[in-house]
């Protein structure tokens, strides 16, 4: 062997270009060339020339063995097979790190939503009369912070032209939904108990998923169905077990009707801000729009139509239109705690801001975890973010005295919502028969 090894690499080299030229060229010469020819030449290519005019067989590398093109062709298959176990792999891997990301953007947004509902609570102790006040605060506050932050991400090149200079249509119809879903939500929730208003927010998943359905053409596994219902049912038992259970039938069913539009509204808004981030990474050729670019939008356009419908909505808060720049004043001396009406607005203004950043944060969180995964996982984490506030509520917080009492069926609805949520994160294993069957359809 070592002396076949000798013989072929001790003579003199033979460019391929010789090779090419002769007729019958020797198995020494085509060794020759392989071994010891120029380096920058590809040898199969040569020896693909040769193999037409001649039947010679290759030895290589101080061994006798036999490399035909079917050969060649199994290594190029076996090239293949790990070059796709690497794409797989890689596809494994970033699937795993986008699971970890959705259950960590989840979490935020659960705490979050925890905080925006306690906050709320307590910011309602110093502007107890100036409720409307609060409501406007916050919407117009979150124009010039959006766009505040908006500017500076554009120029820090987060924020690119091509992302400002898409269509201004969806956001025109998100500020539109989202102002009649405030102004339906304020008539009903002004006749509403207090308890009877998280039951009836448990339609805004059923909403969500119809219009999944309809609009995105979204499928849903019958355990994603079923583990949305048992959150659903969780939270009204969590609820409705602290309360009378008649105050459906005090208020009559025309304002219950209302508050599920307004919730229909709110799932509509969510399932359209989907499918801008859909839109936007066919526009943007595989890119996405920045969060910012779709709430400081959104935002402005739901603040242009809450000025259009003032007059309507200052009447629903029970502030006649002609006395509303009154009491926007006297509002705003009970938030900065000044003056001489600022007698039992204790709180203000650490309360109210807090809240205002809070509802703030809960907003962006929110429509992040609906950027990289969908509404129905987003409106998930709000309503699971209920029963945990619930509880809270039992605990001594400042400014609101004595701590409600935890509701009896409180551990069960807990638990039943648990279930559902375990339930609709389940995913069933897939056969490697059906798994094959459907990577030959889909290609």
């Amino acid at each position: 062997m070592t002396s076949c090894y000798q013989r072929f690499t001790s003579g003199p080299a033979v460019s391929h270009t010789t090779l090419l030229e002769s007729r019958k060229p020797s198995c020494t010469a085509v060794i020759s060339c392989l071994l010891r020819g120029q380096r920058n030449q590809r040898p199969w290519l040569v020896l693909k020339s040769l193999k037409k005019r001649s039947n010679l067989y290759v030895v290589a590398a101080g061994g006798l063995w036999e490399r035909s093109e079917g050969e060649e062709a199994a290594v190029q298959k076996r090239k293949a097979g790990t070059w796709s176990y690497a794409v797989e792999k890689r596809r494994s891997k970033d699937e795993r790190s986008r699971k970890v990301e959705v259950v960590v953007a989840a979490a935020v947004t659960v705490v979050l939503g925890v905080g925006n509902r306690v906050l709320y609570k307590l910011a309602l102790v110093p502007l107890k009369h100036y409720p409307f006040f609060l409501a406007q605060l916050a919407t117009f506050g979150y124009v010039v912070v959006y766009f505040s932050i908006l500017y500076l991400r554009y120029h820090a090149g987060i924020v690119t032209d091509e992302m400002l200079s898409m269509p201004k249509a969806p956001y025109l119809l998100v500020g539109l939904l989202e102002a009649l879903a405030a102004v339906t939500g304020m008539a009903a929730g002004a006749i509403l108990s207090g308890a009877s208003i998280p039951i009836l927010s448990q339609t805004f998943l059923v909403w969500q998923i119809l219009l999944s359905i309809i609009f995105l053409g979204r499928r849903y596994r019958v355990n994603q169905l079923l583990g949305c219902s048992l959150v659903a049912i969780g939270v009204i038992i969590t609820v409705a077990s602290g309360s009378s259970g008649h105050s459906f039938k005090d208020v009559g069913i025309f304002w219950s009707i209302l508050m599920i539009i307004s919730f229909l509204l709110q799932a509509a808004d969510t399932v359209l801000k989907e499918i801008i981030f859909i839109d936007a990474a066919e526009r943007l050729k595989g890119g996405s729009v920045d969060l910012f670019v779709v709430n400081s939008y959104g935002s402005a356009f739901q603040a242009l139509f809450i000025c259009i419908l003032l007059p309507f909505l200052s009447k629903l808060w029970g502030v006649p239109f002609s006395q509303l720049p009154n009491y926007l004043r006297d509002g705003a001396a009970c938030f900065l705690n000044i003056g001489t009406l600022s007698s039992g607005c204790d709180g203000a203004p650490l309360l109210p801001i807090l809240f205002v950043l809070v509802n703030m944060g809960f907003n962006i969180s929110l429509l992040h975890l609906l950027k990289i995964s969908s509404a129905v996982v987003s409106s998930l984490a709000s309503t699971f973010s209920v029963p945990i506030a619930v509880y809270v509520f039992t605990l001594p917080l400042p400014y609101l005295g004595v701590a409600s009492s935890l509701p009896t069926g409180f551990v069960a609805g807990a638990i039943i919502l648990v279930m559902g949520l375990l339930i609709y994160a389940w995913t069933p294993k897939v056969s490697s028969y059906s798994a094959s069957s459907s990577s030959s359809i889909t290609s």
